[in-house]
């Protein structure tokens, strides 16, 4: 029987769960949901259904894990705990530091529901999460480090078209390759958010918008962009479409430890990505974990779960005895 995935949203990330899922073979996407007009929206799964998202609440029965594809900022904040009542979800909430506080909503509503709530799902937080934990496990004497890019960041962009007077709008993440440099030649530099990346904004205004006023909308917003360096460029709609409408990403988590009787020896552990497409990976790493929460699920366990929380042979298509006899 296949697994049968709901998306609710179809933008960047939810045709990229699309995608994914036809690489899937235990998994099959029943419905879209959506909140335009669904007679405007083509998706590319010819059996699957578009459905308005008012209608969500109705395939309760026919849908085994409903994927939300909403924004950080203010979708996934609501949307996940609205929904993890009456489904197994999975979303990709990546503001860091709400993560304890969404994480409390959505295990208080999976509970009532008798549901799992997979969250912040993804490559960071998400598949770099587990990166950290790992070194950090490994090398208990030690540093971390991550950075992002150079790439376009999906939830700092969304953050930006979400300020009044913006009509579109693309931010690269970027790492300070001194900083990088220092923490690979093991000098273990003690950085600041400042001195680890800048970002850099180009940004579409509406007509007769302020541009002084969305760029100070930009810089002192909290959680995305005030401790970092940050620089704005005012554009056409013609120049982003033109020169900024791939969304690749990538970057690195780092851990430098020390381990012997006198911690005499030094150890660099490095994991990096480099992605075409930044909501295409994301989606990859999403329906994973989709997996894992119907297993979870048919296991009759409820609650909020992260990504540390999931044994990783939950994660694959393979069996048990499949990965132990081809990846162990």
């Amino acid at each position: 029987m296949s697994i049968r995935i709901g998306i609710l949203g179809y933008g960047n990330l939810g045709r990229g769960v699309e995608c994914a899922i036809k690489q899937n073979p235990d998994m099959e996407l029943a419905a879209v949901f959506t909140r335009r007009d669904p007679a405007g929206v083509s998706i590319l799964t010819k059996e699957a259904a578009v459905c308005s998202a008012a209608e969500a609440m109705e395939w309760k029965d026919r849908i085994d894990v409903m994927i939300l594809c909403g924004g950080s900022a203010t979708d996934l904040p609501v949307q996940t705990p609205e929904y993890a009542g009456a489904f197994n979800v999975v979303d990709s909430f990546d503001t860091h530091a709400r993560i304890p506080e969404h994480f409390a909503n959505v295990d208080a509503a999976a509970k009532a529901g008798n549901k799992v709530g997979i969250i912040s799902v993804g490559w960071d937080p998400g598949m770099f999460s587990l990166n950290r934990m790992y070194a950090n496990a490994i090398l208990p004497q030690g540093n971390d480090y991550t950075f992002w890019g150079k790439g376009v960041s999906q939830g700092h962009s969304d953050a930006i078209r979400r300020i009044p007077g913006v009509k579109d709008a693309k931010q690269y993440t970027i790492p300070v390759e001194a900083a990088l440099e220092s923490v690979r030649n093991g000098e273990n530099p003690c950085l600041s958010t400042r001195e680890k990346h800048t970002r850099e904004c180009f940004v579409v205004l509406e007509p007769g918008a302020d541009a002084a006023s969305v760029e100070n909308a930009i810089i002192t917003m909290p959680n995305y962009f005030a401790d970092y360096d940050t620089t704005v460029h005012f554009i056409s709609e013609e120049e982003l479409r033109a020169k900024h409408s791939g969304i690749p990403h990538g970057g690195f988590v780092l851990r430098s430890g020390k381990t012997g009787w006198e911690e005499e020896h030094n150890h660099l552990i490095e994991y990096s990505l480099k992605l075409d497409s930044n909501p295409e990976f994301t989606s990859c790493v999403i329906v994973a974990y989709a997996r894992a929460a119907y297993r979870l699920a048919s296991q009759g366990v409820t609650g909020c779960k992260t990504v540390f929380d999931i044994p990783p042979a939950y994660l694959s298509v393979k069996s048990g005895e499949e990965l132990r006899g081809s990846m162990l």
